[in-house]
């Protein structure tokens, strides 16, 4: 070898490190109107992480200006895009769950609780162990951080029940929600129960004592049990207003000691048929934006024509044009059809709350109540979750995602 050609290699090995050091501190920045002040900033992006957050004059492109706001966080994801986290048949898969990953991206969820529902032992543990087996997998960039256990744990009534299945509800039982913890890879972060059921309390301070949010939902409680409840550690309503019969006594039900109790968090599905507009004005004006969590409470029928469908028991399932999903047997909603990115739109237009509100109701508040530090807000710090978007009549248009700083979605034209 020449020693010319010996001399440049061996200039080009010591660079080299200097060059990989380089890339992975390349900066990224991100322009936006801040959901916050509706006011011009560049992001400053570093390894994933938000490290400057700049006020600009004025956006570089002023002809199609945008928002710019955390990631949204939906603590309430039965399903999307066809993939369903609750049902059973071996129909969950890695590649399933992908799948729903990518498409909420497209919605502008950055995190989210795969929610699993009443069902029966087996399925339950099948599916947490997949969850559990893929919830790392670095295709999801960390957008998976838990999971929320709805039921079995609820009121057999009919309408409180709402859809799920009474063949598998029952009492709560520590033995069978350990194993499930044990499956999930101790991931399960919130459990919605009825409190009024026996055991409901000793079961509510274990879950304190292990670190797991405790949502009351799909009950029957009177105000003592409530507020007990809310004293040994239940922190949130799961979908307030709903999971709840309908006829019921204008004075003894389970929906004022909710609004009564002021320690109580609410979470509210905001898609235009869960709740009615002066429902979510009132839930709103009780509550107010620090004690409020958006949910969607999607399934796996969002993003599907409208049509028929078949649930786990062949049960008949109607998803009308409108975007209602409906169980007929029971005259109970199904859940819902619709993301979360229509609920910030549509509380905005109700309730006449800021954006600035609407993103800390399905960002912020998640973030803090469950214990993601990293993300929530945008801040020196944070992870550099972020999503640009126009506010629509009754949806977020979601132009860009980006997830720890990565465009993991981009709307064409």
């Amino acid at each position: 070898m020449k020693p010319g050609i010996y001399s440049v290699i061996c200039q080009l090995i010591l660079f080299l490190p200097m060059i990989i050091v380089n890339n992975s501190m390349a900066q990224t920045k991100v322009e936006g109107l801040l959901y916050l002040t509706k006011k011009p900033v560049s992001v400053d992006i570093m390894n994933g992480k938000i490290v400057r957050v700049n006020q600009i004059e004025k956006l570089s492109d002023e002809k199609h200006p945008v928002y710019i706001a955390p990631g949204l966080i939906d603590t309430q994801v039965n399903g999307f895009a066809g993939v369903s986290f609750c049902f059973g048949g071996g129909q969950l898969s890695q590649e399933g769950i992908l799948k729903a990953t990518s498409e909420l991206w497209k919605k502008g969820v950055t995190t989210y609780l795969p929610t699993l529902t009443t069902n029966s032992h087996e399925v339950m543990l099948r599916n947490f162990a997949l969850l559990a087996a893929t919830k790392n997998n670095k295709d999801l960039h960390g957008s998976i951080v838990g999971y929320h256990l709805e039921g079995p744990y609820i009121s057999p009534i009919d309408g409180y029940r709402g859809a799920h299945p009474i063949k598998y509800v029952h009492n709560p039982d520590w033995k069978e929600f350990s194993e499930l913890y044990e499956a999930s890879g101790r991931s399960i972060r919130t459990i919605t129960l009825a409190p009024e059921l026996d055991g409901a309390m000793e079961f509510i301070r274990k879950c304190r004592e292990l670190g797991v949010i405790v949502a009351i939902g799909h009950h029957n409680a009177n105000k003592a049990i409530v507020d007990e409840a809310v004293m040994n550690g239940a922190a949130i309503s799961t979908h307030l207003g709903n999971g709840c019969a309908n006829t019921i006594n204008r004075h003894l039900n389970p929906l004022w000691p909710q609004l009564a109790n002021d320690q109580l968090m609410a979470s509210i599905i905001c898609d235009g048929f869960h709740l009615r507009d002066e429902e979510i004005a009132v839930f709103y004006k009780v509550k107010g934006p620090d004690k409020t969590i958006i949910v969607s409470d999607v399934t796996s029928f969002a993003t599907l024509p409208p049509g028929i469908y078949k649930n786990d028991d062949g049960e008949s399932i109607e998803l009308t044009k409108e975007g209602m999903l409906l169980l007929p047997v029971q005259n109970v909603l199904y859940g819902s059809a619709s993301p979360i990115s229509r609920g910030v739109a549509r509380i905005m237009k109700i309730t006449g709350c800021s954006l600035g509100e609407a993103i800390q109701m399905s960002s912020t508040n998640p973030a803090k109540l469950y214990g993601l530090n990293d993300r929530g807000s945008i801040a020196p710090g944070k992870r550099a979750d972020l999503i640009l978007f126009e506010v629509g009549d009754s949806d977020l248009v979601i132009r860009k995602t980006y997830i720890e700083g990565k465009m993991v979605y981009e709307k064409g034209d």
